[in-house]
């Protein structure tokens, strides 16, 4: 039996949650176009008979611009300690600066690396060559070019991980897919759809907490807060006439059915809360445990 844990690491929106989605062939982190989706560590939990692999999904590592970036940054650097290997993932499409500062963090770690070159669907040629420089800098012992999102070449990267694991007894049940607990599996989905269906800012001063559950024979009942940072975005959230968090509702509703395999419930309510992305109180206490 081999057992041990992977982290993915890269810049913003280069595919890392596409890329564990598929190599799990489930949907454990929630994805969308919009950078800083991912917001904590997901340890996504791939078993079969022979092998069980931990694949930590992280946030993009970046620039920081306020105390929620600098909070995602400081969870995305401290996930690369601890793991027996790393895929440094890079889109094949563009390589920019935050590329960059994850190649010289990873210079930093004795971690054997794979570099990933995803999107290849759509790469462009100057930037593939920049990946590739980049890859050597850290020096990959292998570099894969995969599209996550068409399912090419993941299962050629998949191969090349189980064989580069120590031999070791699983660390999570047979049955388990993450580590995180029901409430923020919903929580995730609720804000994914938030990602999906709102625009410019408001994704990213939006945040969701499952506040209860109640189950019964048939029926899950969900009562979530959709917490904003401004009154006006209160208003987009819930539409006209309560259109658009309907909508969140309807198409969460459907995600967390399947995630719980029951009848859902789902009532949601939206809470301005000024400025929550800077107040140091309230991120401490949302990334509680994230961070060592």
């Amino acid at each position: 039996m081999k057992a041990g844990f992977v982290c993915l690491s890269g810049a913003p929106s280069v595919g890392k949650s596409t890329l564990v989605n598929a190599f799990m062939k489930e949907k454990v982190s929630i994805v969308s176009e919009k950078p800083q989706t991912t917001r904590n560590r997901i340890n996504a939990i791939l078993t079969s008979d022979e092998v069980q692999i931990i694949f930590a999904d992280t946030p993009g590592v970046h620039k920081p611009f306020h105390k929620l970036g600098r909070y995602l940054l400081k969870i995305a650097l401290s996930a690369l300690e601890g793991n027996d290997l790393i895929l440094f993932v890079i889109a094949a499409n563009r390589v920019g600066e935050a590329d960059k500062l994850v190649a010289e963090k990873l210079k930093e770690i004795r971690t054997p690396v794979i570099g990933v070159l995803n999107k290849m669907d759509v790469a462009d040629t100057v930037a593939v060559e920049k990946a590739r420089t980049l890859f050597e800098e850290v020096k990959a012992i292998k570099i894969f070019e995969i599209s996550a999102m068409k399912d090419k070449g993941v299962e050629e990267l998949l191969k090349r991980i189980v064989e580069m694991l120590p031999e070791s007894q699983p660390y999570y049940p047979n049955d388990l897919l993450t580590d995180k607990p029901a409430t923020f599996m919903i929580s995730e989905i609720v804000r994914e759809k938030i990602f999906l269906l709102t625009h410019e800012e408001l994704p990213y001063s939006s945040r969701v907490e499952v506040e209860e559950i109640e189950k019964s024979d048939n029926l899950t009942k969900i009562y979530a807060t959709i917490f904003i940072e401004r009154a006006s975005q209160k208003a987009i959230i819930l539409g006209k006439g309560g259109s658009m968090i309907k909508q969140i509702g309807i198409l969460a509703r459907k995600d967390i059915e399947y995630l719980l395999d029951t009848h859902v419930f789902l009532s949601m309510h939206v809470k301005v809360k000024s400025k929550w992305t800077d107040d140091e109180r309230e991120l401490t206490e949302m990334f509680r445990g994230e961070i060592e």
